[in-house]
């Protein structure tokens, strides 16, 4: 995986009400490209772009810790 960039699709469900609060708060993490409120069995999505898994790790642990995500999805790809 050297030298290929990750692209990282987080799945998250979040506190009732609280989609838009999450969206603020992690819209501004490093790496996060992209980050959208949907429906259905998830409530956001946040796309990431990483260099290597140690920054990926590093944005992850970020999301999830943030204040109303209740579970998280990691889906990984390579560019």
């Amino acid at each position: 995986m050297s030298g290929e960039r990750i692209i990282a699709y987080v799945l998250l469900n979040v506190m009732g009400g609280k989609e838009y609060e999450v969206v603020e708060k992690i819209k501004n993490i490093e790496g996060v490209t992209e980050v959208l409120v949907v429906y259905g069995e998830y409530d956001i999505v946040a796309r990431i772009v990483a260099n290597n898994m140690k920054t990926l790790d590093r944005t992850v642990t970020r999301i999830r810790e943030t204040e109303g995500v209740l579970r998280s999805i990691t889906l990984l790809g390579l560019a």
